[in-house]
């Protein structure tokens, strides 16, 4: 099709989201050694692994079960039904130590870091001075003064060394040598307890708990956290470089009697969880509030309005958080989640599919994350359309549930008219969360 959808107001925008439907790339992708691989690379190609993105410039293991086979969908089953192990060492971890460690994040972050005990994590967002969402990691505290940005992809190792550029906070801020496995479905419990043995209770760790064991014979920070919504855990390795072959070799022996599938993290179900994917979802120009993270922003730790003394950020949020409750539009459209029509939706979508007002048929907004709800028979998405001001009881915005779009699949997905599908705004998450750390939105 190859169309460009120019009339979709982006205008808050300095880089428009690029709304060209150019489909499949079409020429071979050359990638070298500007890009990483991971200590856990050689072996996700070993277990299968035949495509692959570019994450954090790290290489991302993204299929093992080949379309012919089935897909992503027979990794999506594994998942639901028994458990996977997934590659995610292109969460980079980014270390910030020293005495003022506390103080240097709370500055960093939208959240209370005060309120994060040691072996405690959060799901944080760091803003920049216009407001915009610069990362969405899984922050980890392993200490008084020691914590670690799991990072989502984007380039914040360095944007944290630069913001203490002047030595103000006496912190090392630095990437370490850690790298993350996760497993997740639900017989992880029983995976993770035959692997760490009764060096910890494993039904004790609290959704983002944290805890120092050994497995293998190596030193590993575990918590209850993962991307998938069903339970699950994260396996993060010292050393990773030296060690990763005796970990994953492990995991794999312990996961035979329980069916564990090596996988790409599946995106059918982070996508019925509501769960957000940082360049797709939502960037560095969004702000909090359009795309449902306003609760990052607007509660503390205690379930009051925010009262940090200072944070990157913090004026331009709070106006908008002041306008909103006033009535006022700060921004042009909302993420919302979306039913839609067409044929089953089963991989990846390449571009960012354009969504039309029912009223004027002109583009009005874009989906970002499509798929297939196998419980729901159905197409879902996320999207964003026109904000229209809506607020729920706790003064964030939610999406009009009910209110009717279309949107434009492209050709292998349309129906047969070829005609834009019908589509509906629903709330959000389209399926629970099994694992409740995943997301902490406040319910409307």
């Amino acid at each position: 099709m190859n169309k460009h959808f120019t009339s979709v107001d982006q205008s808050d925008r300095l880089v428009p989201y690029n709304l060209r439907q150019s489909g499949e790339t079409p020429v071979e992708m050359l990638i070298f050694t500007r890009v990483r691989k991971s200590p856990f690379w050689h072996l996700a190609v070993e277990a299968g692994c035949w495509r692959a993105t570019v994450y954090n410039r790290i290489f991302h293991p993204f299929g093992y079960v080949r379309r012919e086979n089935g897909g992503a969908m027979v990794e999506y089953q594994a998942l639901k039904n028994h458990v996977t192990l997934w590659d995610v060492a292109v969460e980079r971890q980014i270390m910030v130590k020293g005495p003022d460690a506390e103080k240097f994040v709370d500055y960093v972050i939208t959240r209370d870091a005060t309120q994060i005990k040691p072996m405690r994590a959060k799901y944080v967002i760091l803003c920049n001075s216009q407001g915009g969402v610069l990362n969405d990691p899984v922050l980890l505290r392993i200490s008084k003064n020691e914590f670690w940005f799991s990072l989502a992809d984007s380039d914040i190792g360095m944007y944290l060394q630069g913001v203490n550029h002047d030595k103000r906070f006496n912190v090392v801020i630095d990437e370490i040598d850690v790298c993350p496995l996760q497993v997740q479905g639900p017989k992880s419990f029983a995976l993770m307890k035959d692997l760490v043995g009764d060096s910890v209770e494993i039904e004790k760790i609290p959704f983002y708990g944290l805890a120092e064991t050994v497995i293998a014979g190596h030193d590993c920070v575990i918590s209850q956290t993962g991307f998938s919504g069903e339970a699950g855990f994260e396996i993060y390795l010292r050393d990773a470089t030296l060690h990763a072959e005796d970990l994953w070799y492990a995991v794999l022996e312990a996961g035979k009697k329980y069916n564990l599938m090596v996988t790409a993290p599946s995106h059918c179900r982070r996508i019925q969880a509501g769960i957000l994917s940082w360049g797709q979802d939502m960037d560095s120009q969004h702000n909090p509030f359009q795309c449902n993270l306003g609760y990052q922003v607007s509660l503390s730790g205690k379930g009051e309005w925010n009262k940090k003394a200072d944070y990157i950020g913090k004026q331009v949020l709070e106006k908008m958080r002041s306008d909103l409750l006033s009535g006022k539009k700060p921004y042009k459209l909302q993420l919302v989640g979306l039913e839609m029509g067409g044929r089953p939706v089963i991989d990846f979508a390449h571009d960012f599919w354009p969504i039309f007002s029912t009223e004027s048929n002109e583009p009005c907004g874009f989906v970002t994350s499509p798929w297939y709800h196998p419980d729901r028979k159905k197409n879902i998405a996320m999207g964003y359309v026109p904000f229209e001001g809506t607020l729920n009881k706790h003064g964030l915005p939610v999406g009009n549930y009910g209110q009717k779009f279309s949107v434009q699949l492209p050709e292998q997905y349309a129906e047969d008219s070829g005609q834009p599908v019908d589509a509906e705004v629903v709330p959000m998450p389209f399926t629970a969360s099994e694992n409740l750390n995943i997301r902490e939105k406040i319910n409307s």
